[in-house]
């Protein structure tokens, strides 16, 4: 398994990490979106609104290649 790539100045947004037997999508870093968008307004000082739009375009946008962080958004309705 290769090593994980990490979101930079998101680490207490960090989840866990992807395994799936026969996969090559193993040691994949996965972030809470919500806690991402915490961090941006807390450390930034931005609105949820400029959060949202910063994180989709640079962080969400942001391709590294197939180790490239995945970033989970809950479904409350589900539960």
């Amino acid at each position: 398994m290769t090593e994980a790539l990490h979101a930079i100045g998101f680490g207490d947004a960090l989840i866990g990490y992807t395994t799936r037997m026969g996969s090559d999508m193993n040691g994949i870093a996965i972030y809470d979106t919500d806690k991402c968008l915490d961090i941006l307004m807390k450390r930034d000082e931005m609105s949820y609104e400029d959060a949202y739009e910063f994180f989709e375009y640079n962080v969400l946008g942001s391709w590294v290649g197939d180790k490239t962080p995945i970033f989970m958004v809950k479904d409350y309705d589900d539960c």
